[in-house]
């Protein structure tokens, strides 16, 4: 791994941002990202700890705040304190163990996937409602297929560059943390997040 002069790093995911559970009472998401990202330049500055994210999760979330109206001040005060770095796929090992697991998860995932879907054509047959069974199949089918799993190259990318930062990984994903276990990555939900980082600059100022 490569050997970085900081205290502390971070890999965030785009739940965090998105999360209620960040928000107090009656806030806004813009207002609780605000309050957030005002406490990690307070962190960067005092304490050196340096929050990271792979740009592919960066371009993700960037989609989500234009879609719900956040300012262009509040994104470049995102951009100016999580630093975009690519994760260096070529360099990073990671155990066989963890591909072969992720390959028997997927195997089990599609023969379960199949089985919904048999199922929804055999109640579709008997009830003669196609619009109906074809909405619960995509629910059906996605739940089975993608919860729990890491299934996107967002989560890839975000647990890989945390192996190569020996970075905490912050996320409320739960198939995130899953993997992050089998990774040997720290993890921290998101919503602790916030209370964490505040912590520790509580202890610096009394220091």
């Amino acid at each position: 791994m490569a050997d970085y002069p900081l205290k502390q790093r971070f890999v965030l995911d785009t739940s965090l941002f998105l999360s209620d559970e960040i928000r107090e009472e009656g806030e806004t998401m813009e207002a609780a990202l605000v309050r957030l990202l005002d406490t990690l330049a307070l962190a960067k500055l005092r304490l050196n700890i340096s929050c990271y994210m792979p740009p592919s999760v960066h371009d993700e979330l960037m989609v989500v705040l234009r879609n719900r109206d956040v300012g262009e001040e509040t994104t470049a005060q995102l951009n100016t304190w999580v630093i975009r770095k690519h994760p260096s796929r070529f360099e990073v090992m990671i155990p066989a163990e963890v591909v072969s697991r992720f390959m028997r998860e997927m195997s089990s995932r599609v023969d379960g996937g199949l089985r919904v879907a048999e199922n929804a054509v055999r109640d579709a047959a008997e009830a003669g409602v196609a619009d109906d069974a074809i909405s619960d199949l995509r629910h059906d089918y996605r739940k089975t297929l993608r919860r729990g799993v890491v299934d996107s190259q967002e989560d890839f990318d975000l647990l890989v560059l945390a192996r190569e930062l020996d970075a905490g990984v912050v996320t409320e994903d739960t198939g995130i943390i899953d993997w992050a276990e089998d990774f040997g990555l720290r993890y921290l939900r998101g919503r602790d997040f916030p209370n964490l980082l505040n912590a520790y600059l509580d202890a610096s100022f009394e220091a």
